[in-house]
């Protein structure tokens, strides 16, 4: 029987840690960061319309792009994740 040792435990951890910082590293920009960049600039913009120029109706108009744009950005990266797993998961 095998048991762990503090020192194989340490070990262990390390090397999940050094695997988890090399995935990171390797994964490329995702299309969502710009998405999310755009989102935050369309919720400053839609303050300053609301806010500063006092147009209510165009501020929440422009308020409502950041749902919309983070919505499809998820469903965009959901759907390539999807087909990811899919071409990974055949038998053939």
């Amino acid at each position: 029987m095998t048991t762990l040792t503090e020192s194989d435990e340490s070990e262990s951890e390390s090397e999940s840690e050094f695997d988890e910082l090399e995935a990171l590293e390797e994964t490329p920009l995702s299309s969502g960061d710009p998405v999310t960049v755009a989102a935050a600039m369309s919720v400053a913009y839609s303050w300053y319309l609301f806010y500063l120029k006092e147009d209510k109706v165009a501020g929440l108009f422009v308020g409502l792009w950041a749902p919309t744009l983070l919505g499809a950005a998820a469903y965009f990266q959901q759907k390539e994740l999807y087909a990811k797993l899919e071409k990974g998961l055949t038998f053939a």
